[in-house]
């Protein structure tokens, strides 16, 4: 059983199948979560910072996403700074969901590390 302060973070919407899906494995466990619709709140730029610093941009940017193409972005070539200002304006280029507990990372949903992160 995880200790009763352990809370994850999740950044997603509800749409997405994956964001669900970590949400219901926490849950299962009777892990606290935090879930931030990136609907309604889009993730800080010191949120998006953290998680690009361990994987890069390009690791959390979703270039299949369905917005990516609206926007003409299929061509576009842009440093670190300003793929993170246009992810703070444009939620539904991330990758989903964001996953931290504590100082440790995740982007989609990975079962094997999650249980890892539990002990």
């Amino acid at each position: 059983m995880p200790p009763a302060d352990l809370q994850v973070q999740i950044f997603g919407t509800k749409k997405s199948a994956d964001t669900r899906k970590a949400l219901r494995f926490f849950a299962e466990r009777r892990v606290k979560t935090h879930f931030v619709d990136l609907a309604e709140r889009a993730a800080s730029l010191g949120e998006l910072k953290r998680f690009t610093q361990k994987f890069g941009v390009d690791a959390i940017l979703d270039r299949e996403s369905k917005r990516f193409a609206e926007l003409g972005l299929r061509t576009a070539i842009y440093g670190e700074e300003k793929w993170l200002s246009i992810l703070v304006d444009e939620p539904y280029l991330l990758k989903q969901p964001l996953v931290r507990l504590q100082n440790k990372l995740c982007v989609g949903v990975d079962e094997k590390l999650f249980k890892e992160w539990l002990g």
